[in-house]
């Protein structure tokens, strides 16, 4: 039997970079919300109950501002706390009820989240440029 093959580093910082770079996705619906914002505000969903226009303004700001952060690097796991959260929010709260299916590509960008606060920004990061 073969030895399992364990990554180097390089490795790991590559996997965390494509990480960062899948995060990006999010921004295509970032972007939907924020840019037809009014239009949206009065109707979106408020399941934390502080608002459709404050609900809709939390998850422009985790979905667009804070994917900008992680895609670069920058504060990486501190931007990903509030994507965590909202994904939370939209699995076990939003739809809830919904069959799997309509939960499925939320429970996929929040596995991404959660491996990405996991292994970290890497080294092709702006924050390894911050550390230095």
């Amino acid at each position: 039997m073969k030895k399992i093959n364990i990554p180097n580093e390089d490795a790991i910082n590559i996997g965390s970079f494509f990480l960062r770079v899948a995060c990006a996705l999010m921004l295509v619906h970032g972007w939907k919300k924020l840019s037809n914002f009014s239009e949206m505000s009065a109707n979106f969903e408020d399941p934390l109950h502080v608002g459709n226009t404050v609900s809709l303004a939390l998850t422009v700001f985790a979905e667009f501002f804070c994917t900008i952060f992680v895609v670069a690097g920058l504060f990486t796991r501190i931007a990903l706390l509030p994507l965590i959260f909202s994904f939370i929010v939209i699995i076990f709260v939003v739809h809830a009820h919904d069959p799997f299916k309509d939960r499925e590509a939320a429970l996929m960008y929040l596995l991404i989240y959660l491996a990405t606060f996991y292994v970290g920004p890497g080294k092709y990061s702006l924050d390894n440029l911050l550390r230095k």
